[in-house]
């Protein structure tokens, strides 16, 4: 009698599990997240080519759901008191107030955090300062495990997502599997990254017809782009170009010996030593302070730069063309001029728009 018990026991237990794994099966069985298209600004589609979205990696609802609530969420450093957003806030135009961030353990990089925005638009594929990551996705992984910023490790990041309470569902709905990988968090927060997208600056408006700059915002603007004045176009755009960068690598005139090599420390090419990523120069408003290591505190700072503070190099980029006199030789009235029409470019709305902020 007993074993008739135990074989009913066991026969019941096998067709339950049967079912449940039949049920999840069908539940999954043709599933499919819900796309998202990126909302394309009306100067982008006019201007340039659609964004950079990976084949597997495609934009979903519940994707960028899950990559928003792991960019707030700092469970992915090692202690569990910094997030994503620690070091790329939105009230700073997701970049952070400080020369060099610092990260859990209260080491500082030697890099000032890069702003997010626009990222879809990076035709070149290379991220960070220097390039070394080739992807969004890639890009995403690395400050988890670097020790002086979330000093974590994925594996014990995947554990605790697994245990917890939201995530395996999270991630379920984002890509239909309750296993939880990196790979996976790393699409998701790509994902979200690609959706933070800048456009509504008064500059902007001024192209749409829907503002008007000042005399001195404009003549800022000649300021930028004549060749013989600021020269500023070929590394960071024009009118024409709505992302304000070329997203190449170029030695700006910064130092006359590096001792952060930049691309060449990628590369291994010395040519490309002292190199390092245009930053688009949106939102310079909310971003101070500047360049690779916010060695400037000011755009005062940065324009007198370009006007008198070249140094020269044997890899000086040839867009510096006066770096034998130290730079392009503004007057104080064109600096000044400069950086009024630099200011319109910034884009309040972008702070605080609810898809992005937590």
């Amino acid at each position: 009698m007993k074993n008739w018990s135990l074989h009913i026991i066991c026969l019941a237990a096998f067709i339950l599990t049967t079912s449940c794994s039949d049920e999840e099966s069908q539940l999954n069985q043709g599933y499919e997240p819900t796309p998202l298209a990126l909302d394309i600004p009306p100067l982008f589609e006019q201007n340039i080519i659609p964004p950079v979205i990976p084949s597997n990696n495609p934009q979903t609802v519940e994707g960028v759901a899950l990559g928003k609530k792991l960019f707030y969420d700092p469970i992915l450093s090692g202690d569990q008191t910094q997030a994503c957003a620690s070091c790329h806030a939105p009230q700073n135009a997701f970049t952070d107030n400080t020369a060099l961030s610092d990260g859990i353990d209260g080491n500082f990089g030697t890099r000032n955090s890069m702003p997010l925005f626009n990222l879809a638009w990076n035709y070149n594929e290379r991220f960070a300062w220097d390039g070394k990551e080739l992807s969004l996705e890639r890009q995403a992984l690395e400050p988890v495990q670097n020790p002086v910023e979330m000093h974590s490790n994925w594996d014990d990041v995947i554990d605790r997502l697994s245990t917890d309470t939201e995530y395996p569902e999270l991630f379920r709905k984002a890509f239909n599997t309750t296993t939880i990988t990196k790979e996976l968090a790393a699409k998701a927060l790509a994902q979200f990254e690609r959706t933070l997208i800048s456009s509504n600056s008064k500059f902007d408006n001024y192209l749409l017809g829907q503002a008007t700059l000042t005399p001195e915002e404009l003549n800022g603007l000649d300021v930028f782009m004549q060749e013989s004045r600021g020269d500023c176009f070929h590394c960071h755009g024009n009118p024409n170009n709505p992302l304000w960068t070329d997203n190449i690598f170029h030695n700006n005139g910064l130092d006359a010996t590096f001792t952060d090599l930049g691309l060449g420390g990628v590369t291994g090419d010395p040519s490309d030593n002292g190199k390092f990523k245009s930053p688009s120069i949106r939102n310079l408003a909310y971003t101070a302070p500047y360049m690779h290591d916010g060695r400037f505190a000011t755009l005062e700072e940065v324009i007198n730069h370009y006007s008198e503070g070249l140094q020269n190099s044997s890899t000086i980029d040839p867009l510096m063309k006066k770096v034998d006199e130290g730079g392009v030789q503004l007057s104080n009235q064109d600096k000044a001029d400069l950086k009024a029409f630099l200011l319109t470019l910034s884009d309040p709305s972008f702070l605080t728009n609810p898809d992005f902020t937590n």
